[in-house]
């Protein structure tokens, strides 16, 4: 993400205050163009945007071989853009990392060849410039001193007033050779124009020759620089700012190596040209402005990002929930920092470096955290591996009252200990849990002399499903609703059933009551509730509290990832833009999702303080 752009686009306007000389208006100062700031013609034919990495390597390798012709900026882009990519694909490499358990200060990127061949060439395109760039130093100074001596000659000329004339043709070949040499050291270019117009000027007043010439040469010159100034005017409608911009300093090139005019129009063509100029440079000025406020703003928007991160309380995350939801809000300033542009260029890195260090900070205490984690967790399993083994020890058993209250102990220690990992959980839930149930079935049949018993309460619970059956859809609402409370509450009264018989009568009794639930549009929380005062009923009929224990550890599972839910649907909230039609759709979804969530949380609420009173009641 590092910010590379060319800051040769930054350079000052062409200084266009006029200068007044004893004959003649002075030029505008020449502002000399470096071979790095050069447009070139020819633009590449694929944007750079949609290159791969190999297709910026090719065209690096063509660059090589064209270095004079080529743009600094096109050459900042495409190091630019293949960096995007590169950094791209170590990040989606580092990100896999974390997510797969690693650490990240242990992640090692992977070498990319590409880089290299990048990196070789680039260190060839450097070279040549810096030669190019030597060799061009070494060019200005050569015309420094051709143009030196040009004004010597000149000097020479004006020692033979008398032979102005004569010496007209030395004094035009001067002028063509001083306008063949262009490129000079660019602080010796207004001082030595200054001395050479002078001089030029000098001249003219000393010629001899007849009107008719003099004229010409006036009028050929001002034919020039109207054109000149045209040129200039146009460039106010130009889209392109920036091109603009250098499209005028060649224009001021060549107003430079044009003669003069005729006195009386000197000061009429010159402010024509300057007020052109000034257009485009105000343009110039107002664009790069307008570009330095842009990336202020973006500038404050990072930092505010960076101190979010910055403020983020370590000591608050305690939980896995925790530390996952603040992941997910620090993804999420991640995602809107890659929505915001550049910054000013001299913060840009700065900025960035300090985000990037910023979430490494997050995600290291993160991978600590879960280290850590992962320690504890490995150190649960072996405890709860321990309980296995205990309660499989006792599952033969036949010392009932003894056994059962072993089970039970173990089942209050098993609930004591903390999680473990989840490809660890249901298998050694299921070997503990499976042992228990083992132990009280064996129980449950060893106990037959209540079958006597269990079969009339089997009979009692055909009644009740009889009555409930027997209740006419066109009793009044009132009546069937309070018939059904008291059939409902006759059920929970009635002891165990046989335990193959359990199943069945209690999906007869849940049916029935569905149906009289449906008919009379009663409420589904209370439906449910009345259902679960059923199922616990029936939970009872194992003989222990082990199955209501089960069923409280299911519940508050259920618990904790409702919440979850409930958070997530409160978080995505501040992630909608109710403006549009669209975000106001999604506002009302979730908004109708977190009510009937916090109703189903309520629910199971209620449902586990049902089963505490009833393992407080056995005990």
């Amino acid at each position: 993400m590092t910010d590379t752009r060319d800051t040769n686009l930054l350079q000052k306007p062409v200084e266009l205050d006029e200068e007044k000389k004893p004959a003649e208006v002075a030029e505008p100062a020449q502002t000399e163009t470096s071979a790095e700031e050069k447009t070139p013609e020819e633009k590449p034919e694929e944007p750079i945007q949609r290159m791969t990495k190999e297709e910026v390597i090719e065209r690096l390798k063509v660059i090589a071989q064209d270095v004079e012709n080529v743009a600094k900026a096109e050459l900042d882009n495409l190091k630019q853009h293949f960096y995007k990519q590169h950094n791209a694909a170590q990040e989606a490499a580092r990100r896999k990392f974390v997510e797969e358990g690693g650490a990240p200060e242990d992640f090692t990127p992977q070498p990319d060849p590409l880089e290299e061949e990048m990196k070789r060439i680039m260190s060839v395109i450097r070279a040549k410039r810096s030669e190019q760039a030597a060799e061009l130093e070494k060019q200005k100074e050569m015309n420094l001193q051709v143009k030196l001596s040009i004004i010597e000659e000149l000097k020479d000329l004006l020692e033979s007033p008398e032979e102005a004339n004569k010496n007209y043709a030395e004094f035009k070949r001067l002028q063509q050779q001083w306008n063949e040499v262009k490129l000079l050291p660019p602080g010796s270019v207004n001082e030595l124009w200054k001395n050479y117009q002078l001089y030029v000027e000098k001249f003219y007043d000393l010629l001899k020759l007849n009107n008719e010439f003099r004229e010409y040469d006036f009028k050929k010159n001002l034919e020039i620089k109207t054109h000149l100034c045209e040129a200039a005017e146009k460039l106010a409608n130009e889209p392109d700012v920036v091109s603009a911009f250098f499209q005028l300093q060649k224009l001021h090139q060549e107003y430079r190596d044009t003669g003069p005019v005729a006195k009386d129009l000197r000061d009429q063509i010159w402010n024509r040209f300057k007020a052109a100029s000034t257009v485009v440079n105000r343009r110039h000025q107002q664009h790069f402005d307008a570009m330095k406020e842009i990336e202020q703003k973006n500038l404050d928007q990072k930092t505010v990002i960076c101190e979010i991160v910055e403020s983020i309380n370590y000591d608050e995350l305690k939980s896995i929930s925790a530390w996952e939801e603040k992941s997910q809000e620090v993804i999420a300033l991640q995602k809107k920092w890659r929505t915001i542009g550049y910054a000013p260029q001299k913060m840009n890195v700065k900025i960035f470096d300090r985000f990037r260090n910023d979430c490494d900070e997050f995600f290291r205490k993160k991978g600590e955290y879960f280290k850590k984690l992962k320690e504890n967790m490995n150190e649960n399993l072996e405890k709860k591996r321990v309980l296995c083994e205990k309660a499989e020890a006792l599952k033969e058993s036949t010392d009932w009252k003894a056994a059962s209250d072993a089970l039970i102990k173990l089942q209050k220690e098993w609930k004591t200990i903390g999680p473990v990992s989840k490809k660890h959980s249901d298998a050694v839930w299921k070997r503990f849990i499976g042992a228990c149930d083992y132990f009280f079935e064996r129980k449950n049949q060893a106990t037959s002399s209540q079958r006597s018993v269990e079969l009339d309460n089997l009979e009692k619970k055909r009644a009740v499903i009889e009555k409930l059956t027997s209740i006419d859809e066109n009793m009044p609402e009132e009546e069937a609703t309070n018939l059904m409370h008291d059939l409902m509450k006759e059920w929970n009264g009635i002891g165990f059933v046989p335990f193959k018989d359990k199943d069945k009568i209690q999906k007869q009794y849940h049916a029935q009551l569905d149906k009289l639930f449906d008919r009379f549009n009663l409420s589904a929380s209370n439906k449910k509730l009345s259902l679960f005062k059923s199922t616990l009923n029936s939970l009872q009929e194992g003989g222990s509290a082990q199955a209501l224990y089960r069923e409280r550890d299911k519940l508050a599972r259920t618990l904790e990832n409702m919440k979850s839910e409930l958070y997530t649907y409160e978080n995505n909230l501040g992630f909608l833009n109710a403006s549009s039609k669209k975000g106001n759709s999604l506002l009302t979804e979730i908004n109708r999702k977190i009510e009937k969530q916090k109703a189903d949380i309520e629910l199971v609420k209620e449902k586990i303080k049902l089963i505490d009173e009833s393992i407080q009641a056995q005990n």
